[in-house]
């Protein structure tokens, strides 16, 4: 039986995912601690995915189909947090603890979870916590995907409820967990990935590629930096740290693109009050240029 305290419900949107999504429904099935719920959206498959999910659900019972109506493609960013919360309104539960966001092309190891909760347990300032993502190729070998610590990362959302309904969880945009991470900073909550053995993420599909390729993914990603409100500075900081990996040069390049189109078009951009002095502060301490404005206290706190 799960401890009290270790109950968590992931909500997966999936779409033409049947290549991975069975090694992502048996990674959550060896999981030590057990999901309470494990709800998986069908947002307009036309490949087997809703056999695979409807097949796992009849032997499990914590894992339930919802199933949305075909939109005509893959939708990412708001598209996706739609088929979240369609999956999100469908919980029975009322006593969970933890609630997380997963893709479905994702695999890990059966202590996934439980090693998370004791990382939870020894920071009650700890609001959103992942381990480290690594792309899987198909020669074997395991390349990590770079993010900061302070990140959790995209695909593998996981935060204490209390957290996730202090920020109003995630918002139906372009750089959605980009956004949620730096209000739960602002809320006064930390969040982290951690590099642990038992917290490897296989990912098997390159992140920021896009439904349609790496590079209008890039420029996607560049965009999506532009709404959020990331200063300019700083977006010229992630184009050249991006040029190091995969594809490389043209794929940091084409970031700074996607910024720049938002720029000249006069696109809207992501207004909460207080953020982007908040998220411009962070920016440049990352660039050691200057301080962040909130200061969460330590875990033994």
């Amino acid at each position: 039986m799960n401890s009290p305290k270790r109950r968590y419900v992931i909500v997966s949107p999936v779409r033409n995912e049947e290549k991975y999504l069975p090694r992502t429904i048996e990674s959550m099935i060896n999981q030590t601690v057990q999901a309470t719920e494990y709800i998986l959206v069908d947002d307009g498959s036309s490949d087997r995915t809703a056999e695979i999910i409807k097949q796992a659900a009849e032997k499990h019972p914590w894992i339930r189909y919802v199933k949305r109506p075909d939109r005509g493609e893959r939708k990412v960013g708001p598209g996706v947090i739609e088929a979240f919360y369609d999956g999100h309104k469908e919980i029975r539960s009322t006593d969970y603890d933890y609630v997380g966001k997963m893709d479905g092309d994702l695999s890990f190891g059966p202590k996934y979870f439980e090693t998370l909760f004791e990382k939870f347990e020894t920071d009650r300032y700890l609001g959103a916590a992942s381990g480290k993502l690594f792309l899987d190729l198909d020669d074997g070998k395991l390349i990590e995907e770079r993010h900061a610590d302070e990140m959790v990362v995209g695909g593998m959302q996981f935060y204490r409820r209390k957290c996730f309904e202090d920020v109003g969880g995630f918002v139906r945009q372009v750089m959605w967990d980009g956004i949620v991470y730096h209000q739960s900073r602002m809320a006064g909550w930390r969040t982290r990935s951690f590099r642990d053995p038992e917290l490897m993420i296989h990912d098997h599909r390159l992140m920021g590629s896009s439904y349609k390729s790496v590079y209008h993914g890039r420029i996607r990603w560049g965009w999506g930096q532009y709404f959020m409100g990331t200063h300019p500075l700083y977006i010229l900081a992630i184009g050249f740290y991006r040029m190091l990996e995969r594809p490389f040069i043209i794929g940091g390049l084409l970031i700074v693109v996607g910024y720049l189109k938002g720029w000249v078009t006069g696109a809207a951009r992501y207004e909460y009050p207080g953020f982007r002095k908040s998220l411009h502060a962070w920016q440049f301490e990352r660039m050691k240029l200057g301080k962040r404005l909130e200061r969460i206290p330590p875990a033994s706190d």
